[in-house]
């Protein structure tokens, strides 16, 4: 039997419960329909679906084989409709990862809109601020800020992405305004423990990060947001990236500080995906979508 059809009959089957049901979307009759299934079980030495009279439900090997699947089955068919010339609808599973501040502030309010526009198209949204691995992930994009690493992955740029050290009002009438990076040793300094830049025991200036400064601070954390918090509290400095500090700045709970050093260059803000010479088109869609999305100067 076929194998390409068999995948086809399996995440039919899956999806709507039966393989009856399944057999109806891909025009053929039930008994073909199992023989497929049979044929691609059998191929692959290993049971994708429980099956008795009632319902179906996925073995392990099926809930791994079946994510393949649903990356697989869109690009055949879109190669297919490429070589015949036809509009490629986009469709089936795009995975994202992207940092969980930045993803949730300013890519999810984005996802209903595009979503309207591509119905046949499910959206998974890994939050995370671990880099995580592409192709050993399954990951389809993902949504880097600062300098990029080398590496195979092909990029589009977004946006930039200006840092800023801060206070809140209270904190600088209680303790001083800094004026010189110099200063910051005698200030509370959040430091963010995931970043090289901003951590707890040095802060770095300069378009290269050259200027170190030696800081102290009584709160470190692995979270923009949670600094951030406690910055328009009044409890320190905080140095982060314009997309967390934004809205607070423009309500005046932070102040923006001039010191005598520039801020670090953290590099930009960069959707990326594999090296294939043509990305799928759910991924060209989405590429398309942020970047005429981001010309709106999100924060």
């Amino acid at each position: 039997m076929d194998r390409l059809t068999g995948m086809q009959v399996f995440v039919r089957a899956v999806e709507d419960g039966s393989l009856s049901a399944a057999a109806r979307r891909l025009g053929m009759s039930a008994a073909v329909a199992t023989k497929n299934l049979d044929a691609l079980e059998a191929h692959l030495g290993a049971k994708l679906l429980h099956r008795t009279t009632r319902r179906l439900s996925l073995t392990e090997s099926g809930s791994e084989y079946l994510d393949a699947c649903q990356r697989l089955l869109p690009e055949i068919e879109e190669a297919e409709a490429a070589a015949a010339s036809q509009h490629v609808e986009v469709k089936g599973l795009l995975r994202i990862s992207m940092p969980l501040s930045f993803g949730a502030r300013y890519i999810a309010p984005l996802i209903p809109a595009f979503s309207l526009r591509h119905p046949a198209l499910r959206i998974e949204l890994g939050l995370n601020d671990s880099v995580v691995d592409l192709l050993d992930g399954g990951w389809d994009m993902a949504i880097r800020i600062g300098r990029l690493n080398d590496s195979p992955l092909r990029a589009r740029k977004l946006g930039d992405c200006p840092e800023l050290v801060c206070a809140a009002p209270s904190y600088l009438d209680r303790r001083g305004i800094p004026r010189r990076v110099a200063d910051l040793t005698q200030h509370n300094c959040l430091g963010y423990t995931l970043s090289s830049w901003a951590g707890g025991r040095e802060w770095a200036f300069g378009v290269d990060g050259q200027v170190r400064v030696p800081i102290n601070g009584d709160l470190a954390a692995n979270s923009g947001e949670a600094l951030l918090a406690a910055a328009i509290a009044g409890q320190g400095l905080l140095y982060q990236p314009l997309f967390i500090v934004g809205d607070a700045l423009e309500s005046g709970t932070l102040t923006v500080l001039e010191l005598d050093q520039p801020t670090h260059a953290l590099g930009g803000i960069h959707a990326v995906y594999p090296p294939e010479t043509r990305p799928p088109a759910k991924v060209r869609a989405m590429l398309d979508y942020l970047v005429e999305a981001f010309k709106q100067n999100l924060w």
